[in-house]
């Protein structure tokens, strides 16, 4: 497969390598995009802190989350990050139709959730937002919750570059 390479565990540092399965989801292998990170050792713990405040100790629900990070998958082409974070979304409650529905233009949303894809759809297109979307986010979320969408879309853009970079694809 091109991209870059994950190192194997005797390529690892041995904190690495005893960090690697804990940060793992249940009953799977930690993200490849982890074990990647795993090649420059001293910036994985910090990553690691930053995901975690934004996975765990964000105010936006879960759900939510996770269609904002379905869709910027979708945006960035990330089959990786698209695989990985349906599972996710399915522990978060997302239905199937809403997955798929990230993928498309039509779906019919909520509008506090079509809201989310269009953030999403205006930071991928434009790397801002336009002010209409600015003023209906300050609407239906509150400004902690306005703020945490652009990072979340800043984190899954980044990993679905990184992963796109790296080969990393979907399982078959």
């Amino acid at each position: 497969m091109p991209g870059i390479e994950r190192p194997s565990d005797d390529e690892l540092r041995s904190d690495v390598r005893e960090l690697l399965p804990l940060i793992a989801p249940p009953g799977r292998d930690p993200a490849a995009t982890m074990r990647l990170l795993a090649r420059a050792p001293d910036l994985l713990g910090p990553f690691l802190g930053w995901a975690a405040a934004l996975a765990l100790q964000g105010t936006l629900p879960k759900r939510e989350h996770e269609i904002l990070a379905l869709r910027v998958a979708h945006n960035c082409a990330s089959s990786f990050e698209f695989w990985e974070h349906a599972a996710y979304a399915r522990e978060a409650g997302v239905a199937d139709a809403d997955i798929v529905g990230t993928t498309t233009n039509d779906h019919p949303w909520s509008d506090r959730d079509a809201l989310l894809v269009r953030a999403a759809d205006e930071l991928d297109a434009l790397s801002t937002l336009e002010d209409p979307t600015v003023d209906a986010l300050g609407r239906e979320f509150d400004p902690a919750q306005v703020v945490e969408i652009l990072f979340v879309v800043g984190q899954y853009t980044m990993l679905s570059l990184v992963a796109n970079a790296a080969g990393l694809t979907a399982p078959e």
